[in-house]
């Protein structure tokens, strides 16, 4: 396997994990019966994110966020690796976006700004970078 093939797998754990934190800081914060429920907006009297207090709704966001940043990630390590384009600087940009989506949990939870939004452009510039070295 190659290291940009590591480092999409473990940012599928990576994911994992963010859905495993979410959902345990929905439940503790709105209850199962809404969490377990068909979650029907006219019955709950709206969606569950806007019920939820702030920092488990950031945990929501940040879930969210990966899923739409793995999906380029995710096309940039399938074209380096089946390519056979895997290099130092491709190992480094794929394990930059890794570091880069660890810390963008805790930035996002705590609010810290502008941190968070320098933490996601280091991910998806990461991302960038991949997919430009796959053309040249």
């Amino acid at each position: 396997m190659t290291p940009e093939l590591t480092a999409l797998t473990l940012a599928a754990l990576l994911q994992v994990l963010q859905f495993g934190l979410m959902s345990v800081a929905a439940n503790v914060d709105l209850g199962p019966s809404k969490t377990m429920s068909p979650r029907d907006q006219s019955r709950l009297g709206g969606s569950l994110q806007d019920q939820m207090s702030d920092k488990p709704a950031r945990l929501f966001r940040a879930f969210n966020n990966h899923f739409e940043g793995l999906i380029l990630f995710s096309i940039a390590c399938l074209v380096i690796h089946t390519t056979g384009q895997s290099s130092g600087f491709t190992t480094f940009c794929a394990f930059a976006y890794l570091a880069a989506r660890v810390a963008y949990i805790p930035a996002y939870y705590f609010g810290l700004a502008p941190g968070r939004s320098l933490i996601w452009f280091v991910g998806f510039l990461s991302t960038v970078l991949m997919l430009i070295a796959a053309l040249i």
